[in-house]
């Protein structure tokens, strides 16, 4: 079977990326002072972040229905089925959107919307995982099945520079924002499935990278049952903190020589939420390549 793959760019899989990958990433819009941008495609990065100096009214959206369907449309004219992995349903309605777009005819049996309650880094590991099964010949089902097991292994750990943009997103009242803006407090962050959970209070980002790493190590051990770090991926991003992720990246590699570790941005659906300055690990459970291939010969 031809399998095409298809994700978002929540994921922080750039159109060039994609194109490299071999696969179709469809660009988040957002509204900005009343006009739409697509991430990737008319808003950069480096636009975002100036707007968001500049206080411009920014939110996030989900992809035209019919933008998404005419791009499995496309597809499924060379495909026989396409894997859809959207960022995760407890952080944006376009999951649902999209499984109800695949339940209908002609997608129904076609295409696979994967729901495995990931975003950014680990959301581009699943579709790292998909291309794999892709080669070892699953079918569409089989990866839906598989991502969705492995979905909740990962978890990110991320620590704010600002309680500017937790509070205009009400995740804060004004009240606590004012109170940790005059004590300094850099809030850690846990991202872990559905949610974008309160985890620790740092006053310092020192002590924050601190609590983050001791948190993604008590992770590593009790959860992923790897405290060594052989069998997972580690990353580390960053909103608009480029060099502060530099040095944070050479700390881990040097406490966990064993693991891969790579750096990215967040993507902007998170930025929009936290805003700059902001650092993140995250850790992945490696999907056993070996195993799969077993299981695909039995």
């Amino acid at each position: 079977m031809r399998i095409a793959v298809v994700t978002d760019s929540n994921s922080g899989i750039t159109q060039k990326q994609g194109e490299e990958m071999g696969i179709q990433v469809v660009p988040m819009p957002f509204m900005i002072d009343g006009e739409t941008y697509f991430e990737d495609i008319t808003l950069s990065q480096e636009e975002f972040y100036q707007r968001m100096e500049k206080n411009s009214d920014i939110s996030t959206s989900q992809p035209a229905p019919k933008s998404v369907t005419d791009l499995w449309d496309s597809l499924l004219a060379e495909y026989d089925q396409v894997v859809h992995i959207p960022m995760s349903s407890g952080l944006s309605s376009s999951c649902q959107t999209a499984m109800m777009l695949a339940a209908e005819s002609p997608y129904e049996g076609r295409v696979f919307v994967v729901n495995n309650h990931r975003i950014s880094v680990t959301q581009y590991q699943a579709v790292k995982d998909a291309l794999m099964l892709v080669r070892q010949g699953a079918d569409g089902a089989h990866i839906k099945s598989r991502l969705e097991e492995t979905g909740k292994d990962s978890v990110i750990f991320v620590t704010v520079d600002t309680l500017k943009y937790l509070k205009k997103g009400g995740r804060i009242t004004p009240a606590a924002a004012a109170l940790g803006t005059l004590l300094k407090i850099k809030p850690v962050l846990i991202i872990l499935g559905e949610k974008l959970d309160a985890y620790a209070k740092a006053r310092t980002m020192k002590q924050a990278k601190t609590i983050m790493l001791t948190a993604i190590q008590k992770e590593l051990e009790n959860r992923f049952h790897d405290g060594e770090c052989r069998r997972c991926h580690l990353a580390i991003t960053h909103t608009c903190n480029e060099a502060a992720a530099l040095e944070f990246k050479r700390e881990v590699e040097e406490r966990y020589p064993y693991a891969d570790v790579i750096m990215a941005p967040l993507s902007l659906s998170i930025a929009c939420h936290i805003g700059p300055g902001c650092l993140a690990v995250t850790a992945t459970r490696k999907m056993d390549e070996e195993n799969e291939e077993d299981q695909g010969a039995a």
